[in-house]
């Protein structure tokens, strides 16, 4: 039996995961410059690079657990979970953590240290957690336990860039659209192309068609002209 197989929903997966990374990713780069001081250069060169290794490791892992799984189980169809940034902790490690240390020290990489300290400290915590979860999650209600994550979701990450999609109608609206179609229409789109997928294409050609790409790039040369300054 072939254990590793991809099918079109893969790829969906694959693209809406991506997406939701990258979303990760840009409110974490955010929040890091605007709440503890970081510079871009930093960013770039310590902060990202870091972000990309785990989530690069954390998925390998889990599809080669899925993987072990399958052979164990003598099944074709098990999936493996995808692996991100913890948006409740990406939250409260830099309001809690991060932010103090910075307002007390003035210097961002003794936030930058501390925020890697509880990470760590965080993993352990999971890590002795691991042996309790079953019996967490037999006796505390689904609801209770997505929650808070549903409630930073929505407040924190989707709100701001609903805004954003509002603010740039012509640009946003028809990618949106896309998502909406492919995962409450349940439509098709031709050649079996994943609608995270094409909806990321469209919105970039419209971005170049309206010339918002190049403001965009304008913006960030004058960004960083004004960090060398």
């Amino acid at each position: 039996m072939n254990f590793f197989t991809i099918t079109r929903g893969d790829l969906d997966g694959f693209f809406g995961l991506m997406v939701d990374n990258l979303i990760q990713l840009l409110v974490l780069s955010a929040l890091c410059m605007g709440v503890c001081g970081f510079p871009m250069e930093f960013i770039t060169s310590v902060v990202l690079p870091g972000a990309a290794v785990s989530l690069l490791v954390g998925n390998v892992f889990y599809a080669w657990q899925a993987w072990k799984l399958g052979q164990r189980t003598n099944r074709s169809d098990v999936t493996a979970i995808p692996y991100g940034i913890n948006t409740v902790s990406l939250f409260a490690f830099i309001f809690f953590v991060m932010f103090p240390t910075y307002q007390a020290t003035g210097d961002y990489k003794e936030a930058w240290k501390a925020g890697l300290l509880v990470s760590f400290a965080s993993g352990l915590i999971e890590v002795l957690g691991s042996f309790l979860a079953a019996h967490i999650r037999k006796y505390t209600p689904r609801a209770a336990l997505l929650s808070a994550l549903a409630g930073i979701a929505l407040t924190f990450i989707s709100m701001d860039f609903l805004l954003k999609t509002f603010e740039r109608p012509l640009i946003a609206f028809i990618p949106l659209g896309v998502i909406l179609l492919q995962y409450f229409g349940k439509v098709r789109f031709p050649f079996g192309i994943p609608g995270g997928f094409l909806s990321v294409l469209v919105g970039v050609f419209l971005s170049y068609l309206s010339g918002f790409w190049e403001t965009l790039s304008t913006k960030k040369v004058e960004s960083k002209t004004d960090f060398l300054i």
